[in-house]
Formats: C-alpha cells, sequence, structure tokens
C-alpha cells in the first residue's frame, strides 16, 4: 500500500484551516564561513514567536544530496512522490496559464532566445525581455501552422510561453532543445525512444516553419523548447485529503502545479506578500486548505542578491500577523528547496521548516527560525513528503490506523 492509499483510507473532515506557505528557495548559505544564512540574518520576530512556541524540522525535498527543480519539489510538498509521479515543465506552465493539456497532446515550455549570424545562442533568455515586448512574439508565432497536428502558444511571464501540439499517436518521450550553454545552436528535437518520433518530427517541423518570423527581431529573434510532457493525472486533494484546496500563486508555474493537484487558484493581483494575503482572505471561507507561494525569495537567491533574499524574508514575517488574525489551526512555513545567494542557484541542502499547531503540536527548544535551528529542531530531518501527512495529523483530519 503507498503512502496515499494509507492516508485516504485514513483521512476525515473537519472545520479545521491549514496554511502550507511557501517561501521559493528559502534555505541559504552563509556568505563567509561562521557567517549567518539569509533567513537567519532577516530580522524575523513573527517567524521567530512562532518557531518558540511550534516545532522546527528540516525536509529533503527528492531525496538526499539531489538537486529539486520547482516541479518535482512542489509535488514532494504536496505529498506525491516526484520520482513516483514524474512531471514536465511544460504541462506546468501550460496548466498555469489555463491552457488545456490532453491525454494525447505533448506540452512544452518556451523560451525566446537571442541568436547571433551563425545561429549560435549568445543570450539564453533574450535579455528577459517584458512581457510587453513578448507578447507581440507570441502572436505572430501563433499565426505559424504545420499538416497534422494543431498548435495552441499562450505568453506566461516575459521571455516565457507555453505551448501544446494535438495530434494523433504523439508522444512526449522527446529531448528539450536548449542546449543550456551559450555558444551553440539550438538543438533539433530528438525522440527518446521509438514511438515518440512521430511528435518529435512535428515539433522540429513547426520550428523550422516559426523561424523566419523572429529572422528580423533584434534581441528574441529565436526560441528554445523545454520540458515536454503530457498530462500526468495526479492523485487531486479533493479526492486524496478531502479537502477543499486554495492556491494563491504570483507565478504562472505554480498555479499550474495547483491546477495539476486540483487546488482552486485565487486571483492574486500584484506580485507582492501581501497581494497573496488577499487572495487568501477572499477565499477564506469556501477552502479550507491554503497553498501560499511567494516567489522572490527564490528570484533574489539565483541572481545572488543576499540582501535582496533577506529582505523578502522580511516583509513575509510583516505579512504574517494579518494572516495569524484569520486564525489557522495549523501553519507550515517552509520552501520547496534552498537556493542559496552564495551558489546562485538550486542546491540540495534541507530545507527549514517550521509547523505551529496550538491545539497539538509539541514544542521543542527552539528559540529562532534559521537553519541552525531547524537542523536541531524536534521534528528532526523529514521527506518533504511527510508535510501532508503532518499536517492533516494535526488539524486532526487522520483517524487512528489499525484496531
Amino acid at each position: 500500500m503507498s503512502n496515499l492509499q494509507l492516508i485516504r483510507s485514513l483521512v476525515t473532515t473537519n472545520n479545521t484551516k491549514i496554511v502550507l506557505l511557501v517561501m521559493d528557495g528559502l534555505g541559504g548559505l552563509p556568505l563567509q564561513p561562521g557567517g549567518p544564512t539569509e533567513l537567519e540574518a532577516a530580522h524575523t520576530p513573527t517567524l521567530d514567536r512562532l518557531a518558540t512556541e511550534g516545532t522546527l524540522g528540516q525536509i529533503v525535498p527528492v531525496r538526499t544530496g539531489i538537486t529539486p527543480g520547482s516541479g518535482p519539489a512542489h509535488l514532494a510538498l504536496f505529498g506525491i512522490d516526484p520520482i513516483e509521479h514524474a512531471i514536465g515543465r511544460g504541462v506546468i506552465e501550460a496548466f498555469g496559464v489555463g491552457l488545456p493539456v490532453g491525454e494525447h497532446d505533448v506540452a512544452a515550455r518556451g523560451n525566446f532566445c537571442t541568436v547571433d549570424a551563425a545561429g549560435l545562442i549568445t543570450d539564453r533568455r533574450a535579455g528577459r525581455i517584458s512581457t510587453a515586448a513578448a507578447e507581440p512574439l507570441v502572436e505572430k508565432l501563433k499565426a505559424v501552422r504545420i499538416p497534422g497536428v494543431e498548435v495552441e502558444l499562450r505568453h506566461v511571464k516575459e521571455y516565457r510561453f507555453a505551448m501544446v501540439m494535438r495530434g494523433v499517436d504523439l508522444n512526449a518521450d522527446i529531448a528539450d532543445t536548449d542546449p543550456q550553454i551559450h555558444g551553440v545552436a539550438p538543438l533539433p528535437v530528438r525522440e527518446h525512444s521509438p514511438g515518440s518520433a512521430r511528435a518529435a518530427s512535428f515539433y522540429n517541423q513547426w520550428i523550422a516553419a516559426a523561424q523566419p518570423v523572429l529572422r528580423t527581431e533584434t534581441a528574441a529573434n529565436m526560441f528554445t523548447l523545454r520540458g515536454f510532457s503530457g498530462d500526468p493525472r495526479l492523485p487531486k486533494f479533493a479526492e486524496t485529503y478531502k479537502l477543499r484546496a486554495a492556491c494563491a500563486a504570483m507565478y504562472p508555474m505554480y498555479r499550474g502545479v495547483a491546477r495539476l493537484v486540483g487546488m482552486q487558484v485565487q486571483d492574486v493581483a500584484g506580485a507582492s506578500a501581501a497581494a497573496a494575503l488577499d487572495a487568501v482572505r477572499s477565499a477564506w471561507a469556501a477552502h479550507d486548505f491554503f497553498f501560499v507561494h511567494i516567489k522572490p525569495t527564490d528570484s533574489h537567491g539565483e541572481d545572488g542578491d543576499f540582501n535582496g533574499k533577506q529582505q523578502i524574508i522580511e516583509t513575509v514575517d510583516a505579512m504574517l500577523p494579518a494572516l495569524l488574525d484569520l486564525k489557522p489551526d495549523v501553519l507550515l512555513v517552509t520552501g520547496d528547496h534552498s537556493t542559496p545567494a552564495r551558489m546562485q542557484s538550486h542546491s540540495w541542502h534541507p530545507v527549514p521548516f517550521l509547523l505551529w499547531a496550538p491545539a497539538t503540536h509539541r514544542p521543542d527548544r527552539s528559540t529562532r527560525f534559521g537553519e541552525r535551528e531547524c537542523a536541531s529542531g524536534g521534528l528532526g530531518t523529514l521527506p518533504a513528503t511527510d508535510v501532508m501527512p503532518l499536517a492533516l495529523a494535526h488539524a486532526q483530519r487522520l483517524a487512528k490506523y489499525g484496531a
């Protein structure tokens, strides 16, 4: 019996409210040996109070030593083993912008890029062109047609777009065209298995037809495609956990992951923690689980901006009293993975985790929310897939197992 099967057999319903607050890329590293991490350097009086009252630990997103992508890391937080249920970036992006992906469709994430006269990539993100500059380019690409399949495109954000190809006998087991480095040309789409040759051929035909549309552009004169995938048919929150789940996320990708597991995605008017809180507040009466996603912690980490990441954590801390005013029964604060500014990338390091559930938690000796305190916290080191069972247990939504 899998863990999800066990949980499904034990789950019950009541009127408790659970909040999962995810500061993307929360975990960090000191800039100098012995120094503080971004979280430890931040002034966080509310998080420190919750740490004192609650229980700390740390979570491993996928497996020890494995650096996770954002999609697998969020699946784990939602209680779904990301190795057993692999998902591609394409379907996440498509779901994030409301683009349906059927059973036999193949979705991909597109990145506008810049190539030189020889067709070699000089900027994988086309100078991070603005949404206003990218949207007209997506509209141009929508006009590209090839026989045998239907193609639907939708802009995502800045230099990114989502693409879905629909046809007969399409298989998503095909390779990305993004070589992940500069100075080389975009790769052709290649099949990973004999059954995916048809999809690879159609995608190569579409790329060949689309390339001339962008040739005269200065920055975004080409694109790459990655994360080819179909609908993974993931377990849904309502069926597995009997939760009416809502998502307050600013970025389309995280809205996509939430939709894939059956959450109701709320409108977030802006890109601030306060805007996410407003979305939670408006959904409070109709839902009992709230996934709140804060992106800029990760963005600053990837940019190597230690101070910027620290300041975002402080902004979230200042927002927390208003969230607590809603009186959640269980509050979980963590990240999907670590993104140390020192490394400017995702990393394999465990992620700080805070559990606050006044009616049921067992306080440890922690007094601050930071990596060192979490490493010695009462919850120890947990797989991220244990977050949902732990949340349900403290919300008293799990029945006893066995006689």
